[in-house]
């Protein structure tokens, strides 16, 4: 509710009655944005990337392989490369080198966090950091993860 209203909504309760179970609570819609390797984040690939979600992380912050950067706008994870630098070259044009315009990180509390995870990811908490990742930070390892469930599911 906090995050579908931006912190605006003001909620109150009173407990009316006990019911029966009605199944799992829903979670999240949309996937996950993960690094694909370790290294600083650069206000180019996260401008080139803000059309895929928001993000967690702002330029110049230090990201490791598996780590989860932002949320995706659509179903699904993705594996982005947040590192990647503009290539240098003599050519110039004009209006190509433009100021980044990118939007700040998303600030999520301990308990924002628990309530964001999946079954498959989890919360790194450091003394300066709350930080969530993937249970298996290699790519490859999630595939089989996630096939082994879909086995023991059937």
């Amino acid at each position: 509710m906090l995050t579908a209203t931006a912190g605006e909504a003001v909620m109150a309760h009173r407990f009316n009655e006990y019911k029966p179970w009605k199944g799992p609570i829903p979670g999240r819609n949309n996937g996950v944005l993960i690094a694909k390797e370790a290294g600083t984040t650069t206000g180019y690939s996260l401008d080139k990337l803000q059309d895929r979600g928001f993000f967690f992380v702002d330029p110049g912050e230090e990201v490791y392989k598996g780590m989860i950067i932002g949320e995706n706008s659509k179903p699904g994870d993705l594996v982005v490369n947040a590192n990647e630098g503009k290539k240098l070259t003599n050519m110039r044009a004009s209006g190509s080198d433009a100021a980044t315009n990118i939007a700040p990180k998303t600030l999520m509390t301990l308990e924002e966090c628990m309530e964001y995870i999946q079954h498959d990811e989890c919360i790194e908490v450091t003394p300066n950091f709350i930080r969530m990742r993937k249970v298996y930070l290699d790519e490859e390892d999630r595939k089989k993860f996630s096939k082994m469930m879909k086995i023991e599911e059937a």
